[in-house]
């Protein structure tokens, strides 16, 4: 019976830990690092300021773990996408799959599009926690990188990274633009219709004169 009661009372806490950062998340995600209270995250928890304590020492870390965790959740996701191609795939299909994360966030809305919104916001100042996954983002460039490169070999590998990263960040900025809610409002299929050829245009760039 007290084993009992302990597994009982380790998964009420896992439950109060989840919604902890899926309140942060949701918070994050509408207004930034700065702009989240603890007051705010433990009322969306239906959680107290002590339960923030114990299972992650203060607000900053409790912030910090969820920005990681939608970075984590964003790359695993990318990374499976991109995993799926060789260097025989196309521009196009690179581009579908560099896209499909955010589609997906897009069209499903709540959570999944939290994670991507909170991801494009610390995009543009990335926390302590980016160094962390730095293994995932050198992989999911690689991926890119292997089919650019079988596409694009006159092109210098620096400036396929460059490529690449514009493309991110247009993705990113999809997620809170006001664009993006009307694409939000589409079908996930239609949505992928419309992006793909924009970012394999990114990944195309502009033939050189000479």
């Amino acid at each position: 019976m007290g084993a009992e009661k302990v597994d009982l009372r380790r998964e009420a806490g896992q439950r109060t830990r989840d919604r902890l950062l899926t309140a942060a998340l949701e918070l994050l995600a509408q207004r930034g690092h700065d702009g989240v209270t603890l007051r705010e995250i433990t009322e969306n928890a239906g959680a107290n300021v002590a339960a923030v304590s114990y299972h992650f020492g203060s607000l900053n870390a409790l912030r910090d773990s969820a920005i990681e965790h939608a970075l984590e959740r964003y790359l695993d996701a990318q990374l499976q996408e991109l995993g799926s191609l060789g260097s025989t795939s196309t521009l196009e299909e690179l581009a579908a799959a560099f896209a499909r994360p955010m589609v997906r966030a897009l069209a499903a809305g709540g959570a999944d599009l939290a994670v991507m919104r909170t991801v494009a916001r610390i995009g543009i100042d990335p926390p302590e926690g980016w160094e962390r996954l730095a293994g995932k983002f050198d992989q999911a460039r690689r991926d890119a990188l292997r089919v650019l490169t079988a596409h694009l070999s006159g092109v210098d590998e620096q400036e396929l990274i460059f490529r690449t990263r514009c493309a991110a960040g247009m993705l990113n900025w999809l997620a809170l633009a006001p664009i993006g809610a009307e694409l939000a409002a589409k079908p996930a299929e239609q949505i992928e219709r419309l992006l793909v050829p924009v970012v394999a245009g990114a990944f195309h760039g502009y033939p050189s004169a000479g």
